[in-house]
């Protein structure tokens, strides 16, 4: 793991919240000259810790739509049927998030589609392809209450011993 310290952390957390954003006004934001900061960003993208710059889409603005999450469990726990799931996840754009889950639940997705009738199409396809879902759940979003923000640096980073 690389080493950070304090900049790099104020660093990744304006990066967090607010993406990308001109080199000269993240510079200031963390007390750096540009060619500082440059430094350190470019050491931090090569370690693979700043992974992309993304923009926050207001989806609301652009079309109607419905996000869903699903908790999805396979019949079968081999290495064979979670690959075959996992690409079936892969091939559907409307995914926008899977995450693969210890306990009770294989995986949970982040659904995004135009209505309902769109997701069950989607449900449909899946459970149709061979993706080996034996049961699944569903979760309609009513409102967001917390998006991601920042990671908990401080916390992460802390000494357990202190």
């Amino acid at each position: 793991m690389l080493k950070l310290d304090d900049r790099d952390l104020r660093i990744l957390a304006v990066l967090a919240t607010e993406g990308r954003l001109p080199k000269a006004d993240l510079a200031r934001r963390v007390n750096l000259t540009a060619t500082p900061l440059w430094e350190r960003l470019k050491r931090l993208e090569d370690a693979g810790i700043i992974r992309g710059y993304r923009a926050e889409i207001a989806l609301a603005k652009i079309a109607p739509h419905v996000e869903i999450f699903v908790t999805v469990e396979l019949a079968s726990h081999t290495p064979a049927h979670f690959h075959a799931f996992e690409a079936a996840v892969a091939r559907i754009d409307a995914i926008t998030a899977a995450w693969s889950l210890g306990g009770g639940i294989d995986y949970l997705l982040h659904v995004v589609a135009r209505d309902i009738d769109a997701y069950q199409r989607l449900i449909d396809t899946l459970l149709e392809s061979r993706a080996g879902i034996a049961r699944y759940f569903t979760y309609v979003v009513t409102r967001s209450v917390k998006a991601e923000g920042a990671p908990p640096f401080a916390e992460l980073l802390a000494d357990p011993t202190d």
